[in-house]
């Protein structure tokens, strides 16, 4: 069995749900289908889900979705009308949506119609049988997955039918609708191959797999033709957008292998995912930008046992959560996205962290992104070495360096300013 997960550029219009089901019907064994809600037809177009959640705002200020929602329901009923499905079979469900969005179902309610009014309508198309994804997975209240959510699943799927299922949300442990972060149509696809023992998920997006730069930056970049688990999520922490870095956790049980696929251009390869790859040198470059530092020092700051997690605590209590960490014999640097926390926020936080922990030094500076150099056992190439040899040539500062700490990463810090320039000058040395 093979799940596929089709994302939103995928299903944005009737031509691209055409293209969906030829991919389907050109291989039985894709039995099991994950959709997300229809994405842009250009750059000027609107998501369905962003206009979503403007319904729901329009509700928290006390005024009726109905005009909002008439540009969901528009876009609908023109992908049914294409596809020859009868408007009455989508119109009840239209207006029950909306009916219950202005009736204050909440954020994550509405968002998720989405992928639900996309997973029906598609389902009506195929012909194949259309499973609510609130009836059978269950999301935690820190948005990991429910154990049960499984056993629920594993029970339901019969061998020899087919299903379609909106991705992207659950239900909370209190039985309401709830969703993953942006992008969770990935994680519900996993969680699906996962349930349905499936020997392959397919990832189906605009792009032909993983490449080694962002090709939009970079035109000619090359596709990754196999990655591991952990080198991906370590490219989808760094900025490479392709592939929700959370949808990893619930194949690895089973060794279940990725497959990122075009829907436009079904004949290429792709990028296939496994537990593991053979091999050892930077695979990929990415960046991620929009980082603040937080520079700590004090005379013997480790000598003190528990004095780093007493300041990560109080830093946390800030609404800080690093993401990046570094350590010197007496000093501690932590990068955070820069949207935590605002200036006199931080101001106030060095402020008590410095009397509390009699600090020699607390600073917090903006402009800064990190550079990611990811492949296999990076920790045992000095390919790195080029990389910085390539940021010294393109004139592009380090704030620093963090080598050793994982086998598949190598993480520079660098000014916000300098992103694309430090990606071009990498991906020119080291790949071409």
């Amino acid at each position: 069995m093979i799940v596929c997960k089709f994302g939103g550029s995928s299903v944005a219009d009737a031509n691209q749900i055409k293209k969906v089901k030829a991919i389907l019907e050109s291989n039985d064994k894709r039995s099991i289908v994950v959709v997300s809600a229809p994405g842009k037809r250009c750059r000027e177009d609107e998501k369905i889900t962003d206009l979503l959640y403007q319904c729901n705002k329009d509700v928290n200020k006390g005024l009726s979705c109905r005009e909002t929602f008439k540009k969901v329901a528009a876009r609908y009923l023109e992908i049914a009308d294409a596809l020859k499905i009868k408007s009455k079979d989508i119109t009840a469900k239209l207006d029950e949506v909306r009916r219950y969005i202005d009736a204050g179902r909440g954020a994550d309610y509405a968002a998720s119609r989405g992928e639900y009014l996309s997973a029906y309508l598609i389902s009506l198309y195929l012909g194949w049988e259309f499973v609510d994804a609130a009836d059978y997975i269950v999301i935690n209240s820190d948005n990991t997955v429910n154990a049960r959510t499984y056993a629920n699943l594993a029970s339901f799927f019969q061998e020899g039918k087919k299903y379609v299922i909106p991705g992207f949300y659950g239900e909370s442990e209190y039985g309401e609708v709830k969703t993953f972060t942006r992008g969770g149509s990935d994680i519900t696809g996993s969680i699906i191959a996962r349930a349905a023992d499936a020997e392959l998920y397919e990832n189906w997006t605009d792009v032909a797999g993983v490449f080694a730069a962002n090709p939009m930056l970079i035109p000619d970049a090359k596709p990754i033709a196999r990655l591991s688990y952990k080198e991906v999520r370590e490219l989808s922490e760094v900025g490479a957008s392709v592939f929700h870095e959370e949808a990893i956790a619930p194949v690895v049980e089973k060794g279940i292998p990725i497959n990122i696929k075009n829907t436009n251009k079904p004949e290429e390869p792709g990028t296939m995912i496994y537990p593991e790859v053979e091999g050892c040198g930077i695979v990929g470059v990415s960046s991620k930008s929009g980082l603040s530092k937080i520079h700590v020092r004090k005379l013997m700051l480790f000598k003190k046992s528990g004095m780093r997690h007493a300041l990560l605590t109080m830093i946390q209590i800030f609404g800080i959560r690093p993401c990046y960490s570094l350590f010197g014999i007496d000093s501690i640097t932590w990068y955070f996205d820069s949207k935590m926390a605002s200036d006199a926020v931080c101001q106030s936080m060095c402020e008590r962290l410095k009397k509390e922990f009699e600090l020699d030094s607390i600073s917090v500076e903006r402009g800064f992104a990190v550079l990611g150099l990811i492949g296999p056992n990076v920790d045992k190439s000095t390919e790195y070495i080029d990389a910085l040899i390539a940021l010294k040539e393109a004139s592009v500062s380090v704030a620093s360096v963090n080598y050793g700490a994982s086998d598949t990463a190598c993480l520079i810090g660098i000014p916000e300013e300098s992103k694309d320039e430090a990606v071009k000058a990498v991906y020119d040395k080291l790949f071409r």
